[in-house]
């Protein structure tokens, strides 16, 4: 199929396919004319690399466990403890955002009180 189809079937642009292409993770054939060309396969894997980046993957991380994820064949205990890190990697970062949030919540209410005090005190 190409390109045109692989994305109307998928809902993923033109665009992303050909840097799914680019980085790796997915792989057409070339017409005599250079015109991309899809295995019918092709189709679950787009859906599969949406999913991945959904769960946060980077295409760098994901074009090293994509072989294992998509065959069963070589799949071993390195893909679990893989994507074990990405995610202990993502509770990390949300931990660390979470606390740059309290930070801010703490500096608005500073904010607020003094803006609150301001508007009390008499003019000089």
């Amino acid at each position: 199929m190409r390109i045109g189809e692989l994305s109307a079937r998928t809902g993923v642009s033109a665009r992303s396919i050909r840097y799914y292409e680019q980085q790796g993770l997915l792989a057409a054939m070339r017409t005599a004319s250079g015109q991309r060309v899809f295995a019918e396969s092709a189709v679950d894997r787009v859906r599969l690399i949406q999913r991945l980046f959904e769960a946060g993957l980077s295409s760098r991380r994901m074009a090293e466990l994509l072989p294992c994820v998509t065959d069963p064949e070589i799949r071993t205990p390195w893909l679990t403890d893989r994507l074990r890190e990405e995610r202990a990697r993502m509770l990390a970062e949300m931990a660390r955002l979470s606390h740059s949030v309290e930070v801010l919540d703490d500096v608005v209410s500073d904010m607020t009180v003094a803006v609150a005090d301001d508007t009390r005190s008499p003019a000089a």
